[in-house]
């Protein structure tokens, strides 16, 4: 990550969570940790109602960020409908490793290029079990975000990526 000053979130804004997804800011919390007072947000993610701890002076090296602007949603679109890709010819374990890194590093644009490679992959060829899942926490993790970021529900937006893949793949 880049060595930048960590985002500071208020209780009650929407925040995302690498790995995890859109989450609320439901409280800032002083907790003694190795002899020392930090204060950490509390965190509890929309989908799954699970609670997270985030260090306040920590929130750039886990990768908790804003929900994407318009610039990033657009962004995300232009990647997920892009074609002319070299895809990874390596062993599924290999890509799934990369794509889980991707997934991890929490920006919605690689997320969204896991989810098109997988989908491009999988017209020639069945997808492992451990990809399809992956392809199911990309697509979750897209459409959770947009649906929120550009104020439409998650049927609206996961319409429009099933449109992107229907046309482009049919050509």
């Amino acid at each position: 990550m880049e060595n930048q000053a960590p985002r500071i979130f208020n209780i009650g804004e929407l925040a995302v969570y690498p790995g995890h997804g859109v989450g609320e800011i439901k409280a800032i919390e002083k907790r003694e940790v190795c002899e020392e007072t930090q204060n950490f947000y509390i965190m509890v993610i929309l989908d799954s109602n699970i609670t997270i701890m985030i260090p306040k002076n920590n929130t750039t090296n886990v990768g908790l960020r804003a929900l994407v602007k318009d610039k990033q949603v657009d962004e995300v679109y232009t990647t997920l409908k892009k074609r002319r890709v070299k895809l990874s010819h390596q062993t599924w374990n290999k890509r799934y490793k990369q794509f889980h890194d991707k997934i991890k590093r929490g920006s919605l644009v690689e997320v969204a290029e896991v989810f098109r490679d997988l989908n491009l992959i999988s017209i020639n060829k069945e997808l492992s079990f451990g990809e399809r899942k992956m392809m199911e926490t990309a697509k979750h993790l897209i459409v959770s975000e947009l649906a929120l970021a550009r104020g439409l529900s998650e049927k609206e937006i996961t319409q429009e990526i099933q449109e992107i893949f229907v046309v482009k793949d049919s050509e």
